[in-house]
């Protein structure tokens, strides 16, 4: 399936400028990433109704920008319709999205609910506003895809949005849990799917310079400079500089999961584990040397020789 999502490779004409092919190979990956991810997962099907959340951030504009050039060659047919919940952040600019969506004949829908109100009065000044916020959005985002006939929710969160909960749950909550491709809604009654699973946050910035989206800030809480997602999100980014490729080794380790050698009790049968006397290929092999890459020692770290 995931074959026919990708872009197949073609040789255009030579640009007149560098700019002009680097700008045209990040398009193509693009389009290569979001389709190889729809295909994986299976994301999209025949007929599929796509309600695409739109905030005016980056992301979201570059899925949507992303989807409408895959809708045009894919395999299937399904429909986009654009979705954006304004939530009366005060100086939100009203006109921005409608006016960019209507320049490409999208079909929109602007949803007005004000939850930025609720959320200021019930978090207390200083602490972090985005679980309200996230809870009471995704609630009428559900809402607004059971009147439009949405059979898919699409939401902007790329690959390094999803490491980044991988490591808060790991160091605030306890859990080895990221943050799905695809996965059922809360109520059990939509499907919601991340196109951008496999795409860097770096690719999306580029492209957002590239396509000139009208970026619209968010005022509620992206002036938070204390959340511990923005002090997670500079950690992988500094990883990235200076190990490339690192974050795409962590991707490809959330698709490579061998639960017999974590200790989730729930998903490996550790009391019941027998020597039965029979090899097995996958059998463990802890007491062999690992072969990884060499890597630069960290700062202030001490290699002990064992």
């Amino acid at each position: 399936m995931s074959a026919v999502w990708i872009e197949q490779e073609t040789t255009p004409a030579a640009p007149d400028r560098k700019i002009e092919r680097e700008n045209h190979k990040l398009e193509k990956r693009l389009c290569r990433l979001v389709g190889q991810a729809i295909g994986d997962y299976n994301m999209i099907g025949e007929g599929d109704k796509v309600m695409v959340c739109l905030s005016g951030g980056k992301d979201s504009y570059a899925m949507l920008d992303v989807l409408l050039k895959l809708q045009a060659r894919a395999p299937v047919h399904f429909d986009l319709v654009a979705v954006n919940l304004d939530q009366k952040q005060p100086g939100f600019p009203e006109h921005v999205l409608p006016e960019y969506l209507k320049s490409l004949g999208v079909p929109f829908h602007i949803e007005e609910q004000d939850t930025y109100s609720i959320v200021k009065d019930k978090i207390p000044e200083g602490k972090t506003m985005c679980s309200l916020c996230s809870r009471l959005r995704r609630g009428i985002l559900y809402r607004v895809a059971d009147e439009l006939g949405a059979t898919r929710i699409a939401l902007g969160h790329h690959r390094d949005d999803m490491l980044q909960t991988l490591f808060l749950n790991m160091f605030f909550g306890g859990k080895l849990k990221g943050m799905p491709p695809k996965l059922v809604s809360d109520d059990g009654r939509h499907m919601v799917i991340r196109p951008l699973a496999y795409v860097p946050e770096k690719d999306l910035s580029r492209w957002a310079e590239v396509r000139e989206f009208p970026i619209i800030p968010c005022t509620l809480c992206g002036s938070q400079e204390n959340l511990q997602r923005k002090q997670v999100g500079n950690m992988l980014r500094e990883w990235d500089r200076k190990f490339p490729g690192r974050l795409d080794n962590m991707l490809h380790a959330l698709q490579n999961v061998v639960p017999s050698h974590l200790a989730d009790k729930t998903l490996y049968d550790f009391q019941g584990l027998t020597a039965d006397g029979v090899a097995s290929e996958n059998g463990d092999k802890a007491f062999d040397h690992e072969e990884f890459p060499a890597a630069p020692a960290l700062p202030g770290l001490q290699v002990i020789q064992l």
